[in-house]
């Protein structure tokens, strides 16, 4: 198969919008479960400048619990499929190698893996017959235990050394080095003050050659540094501010992209860092 190329653009970085059709996941669980609402869900992320629509059908929220992959699939593929038909470039939020074979089929032209393919071992196959850009997400286990995984020597030194290992893998399995994206998977099996150490250093992930996603959007880190006097996190609806911020830093500091909740002001913020780094 004829290989797609990574999405970039030449304005400003690449801005993911997050289409969870699940009913449980942290931030939007069960707003988009229904095909309409997820349809038109994703045509307002589109008309705000969305270039990609990250579609999930399983939470990956800390504790959360798997869906069979035949209800994973349910989720997604229709939404896909139609999403493609339409135009809109789609990718799929999966770490499940049957679930991206379908996907892909069915018009996705991404695979967001959450797992770096540790989750499936049979997903960097699917990754190479598709020829289709890869997305490797530092990954240490389970949604149900990941909380218990984070325990780090140096946090950037062993997300580094462990996000390569997963590129070592990729590139051994057949996978094309121009398939490859990085997550530094702010939020799994990282505490708060990892994912700051993560952010403080990503010049660590982006001179390794490969482009950098980063997922920051609306996270629990964000809501405990907004926590108010009395130590209440802030809700998942007042980190937009904070998401934004971080999605200007990203622009600031070479990622390739951000995945993202609330795309329009998102958008705003990657004009505004695109705007800044072309007057340096």
């Amino acid at each position: 198969m004829s290989r797609t190329e990574i999405p970039t653009r030449a304005d400003r970085i690449v801005v993911m919008g997050v289409l969870n059709v699940t009913p449980d996941s942290f931030s939007d669980g069960g707003r988009y479960a229904g095909l309409d609402a997820a349809l038109d869900h994703a045509r307002v992320m589109v008309a705000e400048g969305a270039d990609l629509i990250d579609v999930g059908g399983e939470s990956t929220r800390p504790g959360a619990q798997r869906v069979p992959v035949e209800e994973e699939a349910r989720r997604v593929l229709p939404v896909i499929e139609l999403l493609a038909a339409e135009g809109i470039k789609v990718s799929v939020d999966t770490y499940r190698a049957a679930v991206a074979e379908l996907a892909v089929a069915a018009g996705a032209s991404v695979v967001n893996d959450v797992s770096g393919g540790l989750g499936d071992s049979d997903m960097a196959r699917v990754v190479k017959d598709a020829g289709c850009p890869w997305i490797l997400m530092h990954w240490r286990g389970h949604s149900d235990r990941m909380a218990d995984l984070a325990h780090y020597d140096n946090v950037v030194t062993d997300v580094r050394t462990e996000l390569m290992a997963r590129v070592t893998d990729a590139l051994a399995a057949g996978v094309g080095a121009d398939q490859l994206l990085l997550d530094p998977g702010l939020g799994f099996a990282k505490k708060a003050e990892h994912n700051w150490a993560l952010l403080a250093h990503l010049d660590t992930f982006t001179s390794l050659g490969l482009p950098v996603l980063l997922g920051a959007s609306r996270k629990s880190f964000l809501g405990r540094l907004l926590a108010d006097p009395a130590g209440t996190v802030r809700p998942t609806a007042g980190r937009e501010d904070a998401t934004t911020a971080l999605t200007t830093f990203a622009g600031l500091n070479g990622a390739w992209g951000v995945r993202v909740h609330d795309v329009g002001a998102n958008v705003d913020a990657a004009l505004v860092a695109a705007a800044i780094r072309s007057a340096r």
